[in-house]
Protein backbone atom coordinates (compact mmCIF):
# COMPACT_ATOMS: atom_id res chain seq x y z
CA UNK A 1 0.00 0.00 0.00
CA UNK A 2 1.34 3.39 -1.03
CA UNK A 3 0.96 6.10 1.54
CA UNK A 4 0.47 9.64 0.33
CA UNK A 5 1.80 12.54 2.36
CA UNK A 6 -0.33 15.63 2.41
CA UNK A 7 1.44 18.88 3.05
CA UNK A 8 0.05 21.03 5.82
CA UNK A 9 -1.00 24.59 5.00
CA UNK A 10 1.98 25.97 6.95
CA UNK A 11 4.38 23.74 5.00
CA UNK A 12 2.88 24.98 1.73
CA UNK A 13 3.23 28.59 2.85
CA UNK A 14 6.86 28.02 3.81
CA UNK A 15 7.60 26.40 0.45
CA UNK A 16 5.97 29.26 -1.46
CA UNK A 17 7.83 31.84 0.62
CA UNK A 18 11.17 30.09 0.08
CA UNK A 19 10.65 29.69 -3.65
CA UNK A 20 9.40 33.28 -3.88
CA UNK A 21 12.38 34.53 -1.89
CA UNK A 22 14.80 32.63 -4.11
CA UNK A 23 13.06 34.01 -7.19
CA UNK A 24 13.30 37.51 -5.76
CA UNK A 25 17.05 37.20 -5.06
CA UNK A 26 17.62 35.72 -8.52
CA UNK A 27 15.55 38.45 -10.18
CA UNK A 28 17.51 41.14 -8.33
CA UNK A 29 20.87 39.61 -9.30
CA UNK A 30 19.68 39.67 -12.92
CA UNK A 31 18.36 43.22 -12.52
CA UNK A 32 20.81 45.34 -10.52
CA UNK A 33 18.61 48.45 -10.88
CA UNK A 34 15.80 46.60 -9.06
CA UNK A 35 18.23 45.46 -6.36
CA UNK A 36 19.46 49.02 -5.81
CA UNK A 37 15.87 50.31 -5.74
CA UNK A 38 15.04 47.69 -3.09
CA UNK A 39 17.87 49.06 -0.89
CA UNK A 40 16.51 52.60 -1.33
CA UNK A 41 12.97 51.52 -0.43
CA UNK A 42 14.24 49.49 2.54
CA UNK A 43 16.11 52.54 3.85
CA UNK A 44 13.01 54.73 3.86
CA UNK A 45 10.91 51.90 5.32
CA UNK A 46 13.47 51.59 8.15
CA UNK A 47 13.23 55.35 8.75
CA UNK A 48 9.42 55.21 8.94
CA UNK A 49 9.65 52.24 11.34
CA UNK A 50 12.37 53.89 13.47
CA UNK A 51 14.44 50.72 12.97
CA UNK A 52 18.12 51.58 13.31
CA UNK A 53 19.20 47.93 12.95
CA UNK A 54 17.42 47.58 9.60
CA UNK A 55 18.94 50.87 8.42
CA UNK A 56 22.41 49.83 9.59
CA UNK A 57 22.30 46.64 7.50
CA UNK A 58 21.93 48.73 4.34
CA UNK A 59 25.18 50.69 4.76
CA UNK A 60 28.75 49.71 3.91
CA UNK A 61 30.96 49.96 6.99
CA UNK A 62 32.78 53.02 5.61
CA UNK A 63 29.66 54.89 4.44
CA UNK A 64 29.40 58.64 4.90
CA UNK A 65 26.59 61.17 4.98
CA UNK A 66 26.74 64.78 3.78
CA UNK A 67 24.14 67.51 3.67
CA UNK A 68 24.39 70.57 1.47
CA UNK A 69 22.48 73.69 2.36
CA UNK A 70 22.65 77.48 2.41
CA UNK A 71 23.35 79.49 5.53
CA UNK A 72 23.50 83.29 5.45
CA UNK A 73 23.58 83.19 1.66
CA UNK A 74 26.58 80.84 1.50
CA UNK A 75 26.60 77.20 0.43
CA UNK A 76 27.57 74.89 3.28
CA UNK A 77 28.28 71.18 3.62
CA UNK A 78 28.02 69.13 6.78
CA UNK A 79 29.40 65.56 6.87
CA UNK A 80 29.20 62.67 9.30
CA UNK A 81 29.52 58.90 9.54
CA UNK A 82 26.49 56.83 8.61
CA UNK A 83 26.54 55.43 12.17
CA UNK A 84 25.33 58.82 13.45
CA UNK A 85 22.37 58.71 11.05
CA UNK A 86 21.58 55.10 11.96
CA UNK A 87 21.63 55.98 15.68
CA UNK A 88 19.22 58.86 15.03
CA UNK A 89 16.88 56.59 13.04
CA UNK A 90 16.83 54.07 15.88
CA UNK A 91 16.38 56.59 18.69
CA UNK A 92 12.86 57.23 19.98
CA UNK A 93 11.12 60.16 18.30
CA UNK A 94 7.57 61.45 18.65
CA UNK A 95 6.80 61.71 14.95
CA UNK A 96 7.25 59.21 12.12
CA UNK A 97 10.13 60.15 9.82
CA UNK A 98 8.45 59.88 6.43
CA UNK A 99 10.69 60.54 3.44
CA UNK A 100 8.58 60.48 0.28
CA UNK A 101 10.45 59.94 -2.98
CA UNK A 102 9.62 60.15 -6.69
CA UNK A 103 11.32 60.07 -10.12
CA UNK A 104 14.19 57.93 -8.85
CA UNK A 105 17.00 57.61 -11.41
CA UNK A 106 19.40 54.68 -11.01
CA UNK A 107 22.60 54.07 -12.97
CA UNK A 108 24.70 50.92 -12.65
CA UNK A 109 28.22 50.18 -13.89
CA UNK A 110 29.42 46.76 -12.75
CA UNK A 111 29.71 46.80 -8.96
CA UNK A 112 28.96 50.52 -8.62
CA UNK A 113 25.63 52.30 -8.75
CA UNK A 114 24.30 55.77 -8.15
CA UNK A 115 20.79 57.04 -7.57
CA UNK A 116 19.31 60.53 -7.87
CA UNK A 117 16.35 60.63 -5.49
CA UNK A 118 14.13 63.72 -5.17
CA UNK A 119 12.35 63.72 -1.80
CA UNK A 120 10.04 65.52 0.60
CA UNK A 121 10.56 64.84 4.30
CA UNK A 122 7.63 64.87 6.69
CA UNK A 123 7.56 64.63 10.47
CA UNK A 124 4.32 62.72 10.84
CA UNK A 125 1.90 64.61 8.59
CA UNK A 126 3.82 67.91 8.74
CA UNK A 127 6.12 68.94 5.89
CA UNK A 128 9.68 69.65 7.09
CA UNK A 129 11.89 70.05 4.01
CA UNK A 130 12.69 68.74 0.55
CA UNK A 131 15.65 68.23 -1.72
CA UNK A 132 17.50 65.50 -3.54
CA UNK A 133 19.47 62.54 -2.24
CA UNK A 134 22.49 61.49 -4.28
CA UNK A 135 23.21 57.93 -3.15
CA UNK A 136 26.15 55.74 -4.17
CA UNK A 137 26.28 51.97 -3.79
CA UNK A 138 28.81 49.13 -3.87
CA UNK A 139 27.89 45.55 -4.84
CA UNK A 140 30.14 43.28 -2.81
CA UNK A 141 29.92 39.90 -1.11
CA UNK A 142 26.95 41.07 0.98
CA UNK A 143 25.05 42.54 -1.98
CA UNK A 144 24.34 46.19 -2.68
CA UNK A 145 25.33 48.50 0.19
CA UNK A 146 25.10 52.27 0.50
CA UNK A 147 28.55 53.88 0.46
CA UNK A 148 27.47 57.53 0.65
CA UNK A 149 24.42 59.76 0.79
CA UNK A 150 24.67 63.46 -0.02
CA UNK A 151 21.49 65.46 0.20
CA UNK A 152 20.28 68.97 -0.39
CA UNK A 153 17.72 70.59 1.92
CA UNK A 154 15.32 73.45 1.42
CA UNK A 155 11.76 74.39 2.33
CA UNK A 156 10.50 75.81 -0.95
CA UNK A 157 10.66 75.18 -4.71
CA UNK A 158 10.24 71.48 -4.02
CA UNK A 159 8.28 70.34 -7.06
CA UNK A 160 6.48 67.76 -4.93
CA UNK A 161 3.91 65.86 -7.00
CA UNK A 162 0.43 66.64 -5.66
CA UNK A 163 -0.23 62.95 -5.06
CA UNK A 164 2.70 62.90 -2.59
CA UNK A 165 1.51 65.78 -0.42
CA UNK A 166 -1.55 63.98 1.00
CA UNK A 167 -0.33 60.43 1.49
CA UNK A 168 -1.27 58.16 4.30
CA UNK A 169 1.74 56.42 5.73
CA UNK A 170 2.47 53.20 3.83
CA UNK A 171 2.39 49.75 5.29
CA UNK A 172 5.99 48.74 5.86
CA UNK A 173 7.05 45.63 3.98
CA UNK A 174 10.41 44.17 3.10
CA UNK A 175 12.01 45.24 -0.17
CA UNK A 176 11.21 41.92 -1.78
Amino acid sequence: MTRRLRPTPSALLLAVRNVGGAACVNAQSNNPEAAVRAVIDDLFDAMRAGDGDAASNLFHESATMSSIGVREGQATIRSSASADFVAAVGSPHDEVWDERIWNVEINVDGHMASAWVPYAFYLGDSFSHCGTNSITFFDGAEGWKITAITDTRRQNDCGIPVSYTHLTLPTITSGC
